[in-house]
């Protein structure tokens, strides 16, 4: 039971970087940029439905739905601002962009709710006893890795079936190629950062439950590990980020179990170079030869 224990927070936990490497996995895939302010984006997620909860009296669901709509917002005014004027500069140019994006959000949130730790409460309490009282599962476990297996089905739909969702596939099939055939570039990378700081909110609220703490620097760690699930399961890929998500969360928690606690993280990304050495792509990525 302690093993089933250990697992079952594994992918619970796993679940949540999973839904944050489905919005680094969209950006990447469409607009080909490393968005590394995604994981503050969620610490910004997890302040607006604190606030919502504890200064205006919302329930759960009512504040999860304004973190998605600020986040949201917010994603489209970082996009419109700091990487829309990059569209054709160096992947370098990007990248530190994004490093002063983060670093920017990160001190605005000490400014606006300063540095110290808030008590997070989580968004469901309560547990379920199995097996006669002898594994307990908590409510908020469930309802991370059902969200996750919800919004992974509503991605794959939403690419694969809408308009909308092939236009973003036809992007990041070939953009060129795309804006010949009349589709809206511009209006597609906005959408995809849309969507992609939507889960961000979501997995805020999610992964602050889980830990029950909050502060500034709470989506930076989530933020790497989850772009770590990314490559591991081929970024650019929605199954992928899925996997490799999960496939993080278990190997982090089964370390921390059954290893040891400090070297948990050393351990998740030893596994990363050891499976990027046999498969470069990750896991589920395809491998494209570049051009000459």
């Amino acid at each position: 039971m302690e093993f089933l224990a250990y697992l079952i927070s594994g992918i619970s936990l796993g679940s949540v970087y999973a839904i944050i490497a489905l919005g680094y996995t969209m950006v990447y895939g469409i607009a080909k940029m490393l968005n590394f302010a995604h994981g503050d984006v969620i610490m910004v997620g997890g302040y607006i439905s604190f606030c919502a909860m504890q200064s205006l009296g919302f329930s759960a669901f009512p504040s999860v739905l304004l973190a998605m709509l600020v986040c949201t917002m917010l994603g489209v005014v970082i996009e419109a601002l700091a990487y829309k004027p990059l569209r054709s500069a160096a992947p370098l140019a990007v990248l530190i962009t994004a490093i002063g994006v983060s670093n920017l959000l990160q001190n605005a949130a000490m400014l606006i709710w300063k540095a110290a730790p808030r008590v997070y409460t989580p968004v469901v309490s309560g547990s379920m006893q199995l097996f006669d009282g002898k594994l307990k599962v908590s409510y908020i476990s469930l309802l991370t890795i059902a969200a996750c297996l919800v919004i992974m089905a509503a991605l794959m739909l939403f690419t694969g079936k809408t308009r909308i969702g092939k236009a973003m596939r036809a992007c990041a099939e070939d953009r060129g190629a795309a804006e010949l055939m009349g589709i809206n570039v511009n209006a597609t990378v906005s959408l995809t950062f849309a969507i992609g700081s939507g889960l961000a909110a979501i997995a805020g609220v999610l992964l602050c439950s889980f830990s029950g703490t909050l502060m500034p620097t709470t989506g930076s760690m989530p933020g790497i590990k989850a772009f770590t699930a990314a490559v591991f399961g081929g970024i650019g890929s929605i199954p992928g980020a899925f996997l490799g998500g999960l496939l993080l969360g278990v190997i982090e928690s089964l370390a921390q179990a059954y290893i040891t606690s400090t070297m948990a993280n050393s351990i998740v990304f030893c596994v990363l170079i050891a499976v990027l050495l046999v498969r470069p792509a990750g896991l589920l990525g395809k491998y494209v030869p570049e051009k000459v």
